[in-house]
């Protein structure tokens, strides 16, 4: 029951995201036929917020992971707990 419960809402939300993407694209080229640019400049930023935003979330919290594990691993070495 749980599979096809999951399954539904999967498919649920690609279609409401189908659908975003049409009215994005209907804008866009209604936009750009009258000769107003600004909108699809800022539409296609928008874009590429939203695709490099969770890459650099994730780097950070790496970095993060990696500085603190060699912190901790210096500690070890110091104190001769690690041969």
């Amino acid at each position: 029951m749980k599979r096809i419960v999951a399954i539904s809402l999967f498919l649920f939300a690609a279609t409401v995201a189908q659908a975003q993407c049409a009215m994005c694209k209907a804008t866009l080229e209604n936009n750009i036929s009258n000769g107003n640019i600004g909108i699809a400049a800022g539409i296609n930023f928008g874009i590429l917020y939203l695709f490099v935003a969770p890459y650099l979330a994730i780097s950070a919290l790496a970095f993060f992971w990696y500085r603190t594990s060699k912190k901790n691993e210096n500690k070890f070495k110091q104190s001769g707990l690690v041969g």
